[in-house]
């Protein structure tokens, strides 16, 4: 009778077990000011709040400027400026999918939240080879089977990764938050 008790008291605990489903790791999330786009204004449009900057011989930046930028009302075309942007990096365990190349999905970041001022989006799913916490590097490999080292900015991306972890990185660049004319 015992034995009969403990043998169905152990199929108990197994089948709650294989039940029992882990809840998914909160994703490590980023979000930072970064100065990113020096150049000179080629066009401004005041309806969209938007300016196209030359950065560069022939390379342009279409940027969203926020309404608190108050600067935008006063600049012209010629104008050198520097642009701070928001940019937010977020890192989810995504152990159900394989390893993907990099690849921009600004416009379905922008299909998805219209009202949104995003600027560029790039993800991919990487399987993690090291981390190193006091140095604050990365090695990944992507689905393409490239190796990449990583300084991160933020020690708060790499809290809880090991090698062997597959995650998915989502880099998006954002509106403008700051502007200094530089001459």
């Amino acid at each position: 009778m015992r034995f009969r008790f403990r043998i169905g008291f152990a199929v108990l605990l197994v089948a709650c077990a294989l039940t029992i489903r882990a809840e998914p790791q909160e994703p490590n999330t980023s979000i930072r000011t970064v100065a990113a786009l020096t150049g000179r204004v080629e066009r401004i449009d005041l309806s969209s709040r938007s300016l196209i900057l030359r950065i560069g011989d022939n390379q342009f930046q279409s940027v969203f400027v926020g309404p608190d930028v108050k600067i935008f009302n006063d600049l012209k075309a010629g104008d050198e400026v520097t642009i701070r942007v928001l940019e937010s990096v977020v890192v989810a365990a995504r152990s159900n999918k394989r390893p993907t190349a990099i690849t921009d999905t600004t416009a379905a970041a922008k299909k998805e939240s219209p009202s949104s001022d995003v600027m560029q989006q790039l993800k991919a799913v990487v399987t993690v080879e090291s981390v190193d916490q006091p140095k604050q590097m990365i090695i990944y490999k992507t689905g393409d089977n490239r190796r990449v080292i990583r300084a991160v900015a933020d020690p708060k991306l790499l809290e809880g990764l090991t090698p062997g972890d597959v995650i998915e990185i989502s880099y998006t660049r954002e509106r403008a938050v700051d502007i200094e004319r530089t001459r």
